[in-house]
């Protein structure tokens, strides 16, 4: 695919930051952590540059496998985590989920929309217990949620594969998912990060980055690699050779 296909006029935006911009984040995930010395692990990769941490909760019933819940949130907040944690709910239902892990020092909770009876309520809970609230789109899932709930969002989050297990490699075709939720958000006006999780990777940054991401999730990419501070760089880096993006101006 041509990366010109996806240049959009965009402006990255950052709620309360005077001059529009808005860096990209990185969210390591720790699915692909060492869990033996998980603690030590997020400082790591935090101190090599990532800015976010990505927690993958798994149920074995919205999805074919079992991983962490909010002990785990709450433990790192023990630790001394101070960044933001971003937990993605792949279970259900999600509502008590969404109560325990604010609870245990969330800051961003997103879900599937299959995964709740009541997305709308769902959402309005995260957003009261303190937390950013998010939606998650699976490969199949369609965009059609956002007609209805795109001023209830903080965060949406594109599965560039499909959710349940870790080291996939990338779908092509999320970039025009990606693009079309990009021009969605702009239309919108809001403050709403753009997050894509599944086989990022330092050679796609840049396309994915292209198609309008601000917020990209690595999981083995960087927790397999020899060294977390030059592959976080690097991934930055190209980001950075995306280009300006400039977006027309907004109320926000």
């Amino acid at each position: 695919m041509k990366i010109f296909k996806y240049l959009v006029n965009i402006r990255f935006i950052l709620p309360n930051e005077k001059d529009n911009t808005l860096t990209p984040f990185i969210a390591p995930s720790i699915l692909s952590a060492d869990f033996s010395r998980l603690g030590e692990e997020v400082n790591a990769v935090l101190d090599a540059g990532a800015d976010i941490i990505h927690f993958d909760v798994m149920d074995n019933r919205f999805v074919p496998n079992l991983t962490i819940g909010p002990l785990v949130c709450q433990s790192l907040r023990d630790f001394g985590v101070k960044a933001p944690i971003d937990v993605h709910l792949m279970a259900e239902p999600v509502d008590n989920l969404i109560l325990d892990f604010s609870k245990a020092g969330a800051s961003y909770i997103s879900f599937h929309p299959e995964a709740s009876r009541h997305v709308h309520r769902s959402l309005n809970l995260i957003r009261e217990k303190g937390c950013k609230a998010g939606l998650v789109f699976s490969p199949a899932t369609p965009l059609t949620w956002l007609e209805h709930l795109i001023d209830d969002l903080d965060l949406i989050l594109i599965m560039s594969v499909n959710p349940g297990f870790g080291g996939q490699s990338f779908i092509e075709s999320s970039l025009d998912k990606i693009n079309k939720v990009r021009k969605i958000i702009d239309s919108s006006g809001n403050n709403i990060r753009l997050e894509v999780d599944g086989g990022v990777k330092i050679q796609n940054i840049k396309e994915i980055a292209t198609a309008g991401a601000d917020t990209f999730v690595a999981g083995s990419a960087i927790f397999n690699s020899n060294n977390y501070s030059e592959t976080i760089s690097a991934m930055k880096a190209e980001i950075q050779l995306a280009g300006p993006l400039i977006l027309k101006d907004t109320d926000n």
